[in-house]
């Protein structure tokens, strides 16, 4: 899949490969814009606006082949296409997919929710659980990241063993 996005892709929109994050639903492709070197030396505030006139002039110059890209992998891989960019160290996401995702919960989980939809964190059970599914994200990001290592190795393994699976 990162294959096929790289040499799709235009090469000079990133500075770097971009970055393909597939999972069941959603295809993410996160590039890397050059630096903005006219916001260099501006006030924070000013540095801020030079870069969010970057990105938005970056999205709108791009967004005909990216469609043009995205309707293509979509047809290929089976998922949508999500896209971003990273610029000054800041992710800054175009297009995302939001899914939902059942669940059953038991009171004492169902209670959590509802404190922080109380206290005002979330405006429901549905974003008070992305709250709490970002939180944990973010404080496990080293093990996560070695339990998809993991399982990028069982994946590998199962494809070299007799069968593969596709």
């Amino acid at each position: 899949m990162s294959a096929w996005f790289a040499g799709r892709l235009p090469g000079d929109w990133f500075t770097e490969p971009p970055a393909i994050v597939p999972d069941r639903e959603e295809i993410t492709v996160l590039g890397t814009l050059a630096p903005l070197t006219v916001a260099d030396g501006l006030p924070a505030p000013e540095r801020a606006a030079a870069i969010e006139g970057y990105v938005e002039r970056f999205r709108e110059e791009t967004r005909e082949r990216r469609i043009a890209i995205a309707r293509e992998a979509e047809h290929r891989f089976r998922r949508k296409v999500s896209w971003g960019v990273v610029v000054d160290g800041r992710k800054v996401m175009f297009t995302t997919l939001s899914v939902p995702v059942m669940t059953r919960l038991r009171q004492p989980e169902r209670q959590v929710l509802d404190t922080l939809v109380a206290a005002g964190v979330a405006r429901s059970r549905s974003d008070a659980l992305a709250w709490c599914v970002r939180l944990v994200g973010k404080h496990t990001d080293s093990w996560l990241a070695d339990l998809r290592d993991a399982l990028r190795q069982v994946d590998r393994i199962r494809a070299e063993g007799p069968g593969g699976l596709d």
